[in-house]
């Protein structure tokens, strides 16, 4: 889970000032978390209130994401998603917007199977991107995330995101200098899961996904949250990343790390 909160942070600083190397500081006073991390604790408070059937995952998304979300009105919510957010009636909207992605890494950690992955993904993605996109981009995301904590190797995981979501038919290097900011789950998912098989260590998966520019936040949120389930995160850049959460989502990543321990570095793979 802190890998996204962290990829986020990472990206905050060049999500409209792109840079597009790998060459940079990795977190320093110009960073700051916004929008992604807040909507992955506010997903992983609702998965801690969830029944063991999870029949009311959707419901407690939708409240876990109005009452975590609600006091940070400036942390960078797109149009609809705010009007959402602050809606005393809220109703999916039909986005295939990369929000979806971008908060759903908490549910590979709760899911004991792939299809339980996919239970949870889509409970927690429809309340609000109820279009296939947005729930394949969000379900890729977990899966992928899933497939890196329990055991699969980089070749399977890419095995299988390539024979059941996208085609991953370039490569960084390819897309560097074209590649331009996009919101859409289709336009963002598929880099940010290149940025991670093209990736040595968490830390190189990171620098990937600000690499190519876009949106850069988000990208790497969605890298890091798959890169932290793979390689686990150094004690180092941890500690530097929680000192940019406030005590209120701090208090929600220590409860959920409590029940979902967070995947430490393995300085193996």
């Amino acid at each position: 889970m802190i890998g996204a909160i962290i990829g986020d942070i990472v990206g905050s600083r060049f999500e409209w000032d792109n840079h597009r190397s790998k060459d940079f500081e990795l977190l320093i006073d110009k960073c700051f978390f916004t929008d992604d991390s807040v909507m992955s604790l506010a997903l992983c408070d609702a998965l801690l209130k969830s029944k063991p059937d999870r029949s009311d995952l959707g419901l407690l998304a939708v409240n876990s994401m109005q009452s975590v979300g609600r006091p940070y009105p400036h942390c960078g919510y797109g149009g609809r998603f705010y009007h959402w957010m602050y809606s005393d009636n809220p109703q999916p909207y039909h986005s295939f917007g990369n929000g979806a992605a971008m908060r759903v890494s908490g549910c590979a950690y709760v899911a004991a199977s792939l299809d339980e992955v996919k239970l949870l993904s889509k409970a927690v993605t429809e309340v609000t991107h109820d279009h296939p996109e947005g729930i394949k981009g969000a379900e890729a995301t977990a899966i992928a995330a899933f497939l890196a904590l329990t055991g699969s190797s980089m070749s399977e995981i890419q095995k299988y995101i390539t024979d059941n979501y996208y085609t991953l038919d370039f490569t960084l290097d390819e897309i560097r200098d074209s590649y331009r900011f996009n919101e859409t789950c289709q336009n963002t998912v598929p880099q940010a899961l290149q940025a991670f098989f093209e990736s040595v260590s968490f830390e190189d998966a990171i620098r990937n996904a600000i690499s190519i520019g876009g949106d850069s936040d988000t990208l790497a949120a969605i890298t890091g949250g798959v890169a932290e389930a793979y390689y686990g995160v150094s004690q180092g850049i941890r500690a530097k990343a929680l000192s940019y959460l406030d005590a209120r989502l701090l208090a929600i990543l220590t409860n959920f790390e409590k029940k979902y321990p967070a995947k430490t570095q393995n300085t193996t793979v």
